[in-house]
């Protein structure tokens, strides 16, 4: 008989595509179930549980019987809906997630983490390299005919400069734009174009910093513009990217894409140095969960030769991170 097979969605479109990209290669038929979470929670997190009480049940799919043999989930909110989906089955549903789960891994069957998670050896993990996300090809396929005579006039090469935002235990503020602006200039040398482009984590000191020192041989565009977003033409077109090391997922598209990448490793939050000595002893006493290792995630792409630290010659090309 074939097996039941729900994929349990959130709000997050770059987590829904790595629990997609499982269902598309099992050979067998999954149905999806979408959730919406109550206003409160969409940032607020939850108490993590085999619990509802965060979804706005009217609004998402219907969670009921017959129950599932098998739920592929990702992330906090999804996987309390799925602790609760097995619960109502009566422990039969097997659960497998990506990413970390909160404190209990052995509470799922089977926890695929790739290389920022900080994740013990057991029988139940599955240790992956990058994250199962990439740019879908039709986008970029958009993106370079809708950029191509734009990009195509500015001076080479293109090095194109990311820009996340500060994360715990990262900064990126005002006082690091020079430095970021730097890396930029040591693979565009004089002749070349720098094209920057921010994102919504990027705080608006930083931003400003960015326009107030902006060479003159760079273009900027903010979130905050009205015109359409570069960023699948400038993954697409760039003869080099530097990236703050903030941002897994636009590591993951770039490295996918064979890009040649440099990595602008962020600076330590004060604060987090204290932290960071104390956090094996907090993790195994349960007072927090696995956190991500931004610095094992860079080190991964350091290591296949998909990056450089920020600075370092890049190599004549990079190959293309597969799964």
């Amino acid at each position: 008989m074939t097996p039941r097979i729900w994929a349990v969605l959130g709000d997050k479109t770059g987590d829904n595509a790595q629990v997609e990209a499982i269902a598309a290669v099992l050979g067998l038929p999954v149905e999806t179930r979408r959730l919406v979470f109550k206003p409160r929670y969409r940032k607020g997190k939850p108490w993590f549980n085999a619990s509802l009480r965060h979804v706005d049940r009217a609004a998402s799919d219907a969670l009921t019987g017959p129950w599932p043999d098998l739920v592929i989930t990702i992330g906090r909110r999804p996987a309390m809906a799925a602790l609760w989906i097995r619960k109502q089955s009566g422990g039969r549903t097997r659960l497998v997630i990506l990413g970390r789960p909160k404190r209990d891994l052995s509470a799922f069957d089977l926890v695929i983490g790739s290389a920022q998670y900080q994740l013990p050896d057991a029988a139940n993990i599955l240790r992956i390299g990058l994250p199962l996300m990439r740019a879908p090809e039709e986008r970029l396929a958009a993106a370079r005919h809708a950029w191509d005579e734009t990009l195509s006039a500015l001076p080479r090469p293109l090095v194109v400069l990311l820009v996340g935002g500060a994360t715990k235990p990262y900064r990126l503020d005002a006082v690091t734009v020079p430095e970021l602006l730097a890396a930029a200039r040591t693979y565009a040398g004089a002749e070349g174009t720098i094209y920057i482009s921010t994102s919504r984590r990027t705080s608006q000191a930083a931003v400003d910093a960015l326009r107030a020192q902006l060479p003159a041989n760079a273009r900027l565009y903010t979130v905050a513009d009205s015109g359409p977003n570069p960023y699948l033409a400038l993954l697409d077109r760039a003869d080099a990217l530097v990236i703050t090391g903030d941002s897994v997922s636009m590591l993951t598209e770039a490295a996918r894409l064979g890009r040649r990448l440099a990595i602008f490793d962020l600076p330590l939050d004060p604060f987090w140095h204290t932290v960071a000595r104390l956090r094996p002893l907090l993790m195994r006493l349960g007072l927090v969960g696995f956190e991500r290792d931004l610095g094992a995630f860079h080190q991964w792409l350091y290591a296949h030769n998909h990056a450089v630290p920020a600075g370092k010659p890049l190599a004549a090309s990079a190959p293309a991170a597969t799964d």
